[in-house]
């Protein structure tokens, strides 16, 4: 399964956008999109929504690819990870 980062590279291609021109849309530089992209930077849950806008591409998809890649950051390594995540599981339904 992809990454963020590779994701929003194939959409970015796929649209034949350049790096400078999301760069200037984020207002950052074109190095930390190339940086976003190879998973070595993280972008906020805002500068996701401004790319899915952009890019013209299901917000609801970027943002759930996005928010899957934090859940792996922080469980990747824990031995209970499954555990921990089916527990949060049960209390999202009951919200």
């Amino acid at each position: 399964m992809k990454t963020f980062g590779e994701t929003l590279r194939d959409i970015r291609e796929k649209k034949k956008v350049l790096l400078r021109q999301v760069a200037a849309e984020l207002e950052i530089d074109t190095a930390l999109i190339s940086k976003i992209e190879r998973g070595e930077r993280k972008v906020s849950k805002e500068q996701v929504v401004k790319l899915a806008t952009f890019l013209n591409v299901s917000k609801e998809e970027l943002v759930t690819k996005w928010l899957s890649d934090k859940v792996l950051d922080i469980l990747e390594e824990e031995p209970l990870a499954l555990k921990a995540l089916k527990m949060s599981e049960k209390r999202l339904k009951q919200n």
